[in-house]
């Protein structure tokens, strides 16, 4: 699948806002414990990501009713569900200077994962954690995605690179007065 840039301009997939806020300190404080173990940008967006992947249950999975979508609540709380944890890599990525994107699926509803510029082109990673039945890894050669959308049941890939996380996401998110809330509510598509 090609995927494809929204914004032409490479910097807004390193800036900050509300919800990426890669400024925070407890964003760099990860960032700079992460990349003092880190030998190149590879190694430290591995490193990002499997920390995101790992030690940041999924909020389902975990059992956790919380809703957290700001990338320093999702490392400060340990809990987020998909797009939240996609908010988490993303600021740790771009707090290193690495363009990250926000890229979704649609899988019944609509599930969120990043795309990392590294070595001239676009690599979509998926931090959502794994459990029996998903094993998603970072990697630029190949997708180790958790999930691959079966066309038969209209899934499918968005192509699309975003910049910032999608509005309709963050309408759920926002809105969500816990997770069960934010089940009944999640996007079927974008």
């Amino acid at each position: 699948m090609e995927l494809i840039q929204e914004n032409p301009d490479l910097s807004a997939y390193l800036a900050a806002d509300d919800v990426i806020d890669h400024h925070h300190p407890v964003v760099r404080e990860t960032a700079a414990r992460l990349a003092s173990r880190s030998t190149d940008s590879y190694d430290y967006a591995r490193a990002a990501f499997e920390f995101v992947r790992d030690a940041i249950p999924h909020s389902q999975d975990a059992g956790d009713l919380r809703v957290t979508w700001r990338a320093s609540d999702v490392l400060e709380r340990r809990t987020g569900v998909c797009f939240a944890k996609a908010h988490a890599l993303a600021a740790l990525l771009r707090a290193e200077d690495i363009p990250t994107a926000f890229c979704y699926q649609r899988l019944g509803v609509v599930h969120g994962l990043v795309a990392v510029r590294l070595d001239g082109s676009w690599h979509r990673q998926d931090p959502r954690g794994n459990k029996p039945g998903v094993d998603a890894r970072f990697s630029l050669d190949g997708e180790r995605l958790a999930f691959t959308p079966d066309p038969k049941s209209n899934e499918l890939d968005y192509p699309v690179l975003y910049a910032e996380p999608h509005p309709v996401v963050m309408r759920a998110l926002r809105a969500a007065s816990d997770r069960p809330h934010l089940w009944r509510t999640l996007p079927t598509a974008l």
